[in-house]
């Protein structure tokens, strides 16, 4: 099975916390890693979302905090209406 993850950035103008954790993390870029599976038994090049990451960098620790997409999508979304609240 092939397998391939993809890292991007995100920016979080207001300080936010993730689904079902109690900390508030800050303001700032964070990495975002997507890791897919190749899907088997199609005539072309498919590929299947296995998990997302958001990579968190704390008190001198890295941490990768599994996260849905919807759930990235939701507090990105939730930023940008803050952001032009102000």
């Amino acid at each position: 099975m092939n397998m391939r993850s993809t890292r991007s950035t995100v920016t979080f103008c207001h300080p936010f916390t993730l689904k079902g954790r109690s900390e508030i993390l800050p303001a700032g870029a964070y990495e975002v890693l997507v890791e897919e599976e190749e899907l088997q038994g199609v005539s072309f090049l498919a590929y299947r979302k296995t998990a997302t990451y958001l990579i968190v960098m704390r008190r001198g620790k890295t941490e990768m905090r599994e996260i849905s997409g919807e759930d990235l999508a939701a507090v990105l979304s939730l930023d940008q209406l803050a952001f032009q609240d102000n």
